[in-house]
């Protein structure tokens, strides 16, 4: 094996982990949606409860409040979940940039200096690399399940995904630079 194959096993390595983790971001909103859910039942069936001893206006001011609470609280959860996915593309994005750039600078130091190290590196590597996609693999899988568990059994969750631009495609989305 290649370093250029090695730098592209990697590069699925950092993919799944970047979906692992939009997975566990998801779980952690729903998680949080689903505890303002029963916060929000709770202090509704605590006005219901006390609401002869409370006056009108009390009881309508409380439950507002609350609301309030709640619609602030997801929009932070919303907010933050939104923010950390946003980074982990980024993130992801970075690093494949950084493997695919280290193994074309491999590339060429070998072509320079005449040694094979690095490419017989890459070969002895490799399958280390691919023993480990098998184990993110299957905690990818598991971080989708936990998120699907999360959220109900109404709703299911759809894998993470984390979008590869390469830089062919990236170039071409590119609008060209006009000069006068």
């Amino acid at each position: 094996m290649t370093a250029r194959n090695l730098s592209t096993v990697t590069t699925d390595l950092i993919v799944s982990y970047g979906s692992t983790v939009k997975n566990v971001i998801h779980a952690y909103r729903v998680g949080n949606e689903r505890v303002i859910g029963l916060m929000d039942q709770r202090w509704e069936s605590a006005l219901r409860k006390s609401g002869a001893k409370l006056k009108p206006d009390v009881r309508g001011n409380a439950l507002s409040a609350q609301k309030e609470f709640s619609g602030y609280y997801i929009k932070g959860i919303t907010l933050t979940t939104a923010g950390a996915d946003t980074v982990v593309d980024k993130v992801v994005e970075l690093a494949s940039k950084g493997v695919h750039r280290i193994a074309a600078n491999a590339g060429h130091f070998e072509k320079r200096t005449g040694v094979t190290v690095l490419n017989k590196l890459a070969v002895v590597a490799a399958p280390a690399v691919e023993a480990v996609i098998k184990l993110a693999d299957k905690l990818e899988q598991k971080s989708e399940l936990l998120s699907n568990k999360l959220a109900g059994k109404d709703t299911t969750v759809e894998l993470a995904a984390v979008k590869r631009v390469t830089p062919f495609k990236k170039a071409r989305s590119q609008k060209p630079v006009r000069t006068a």
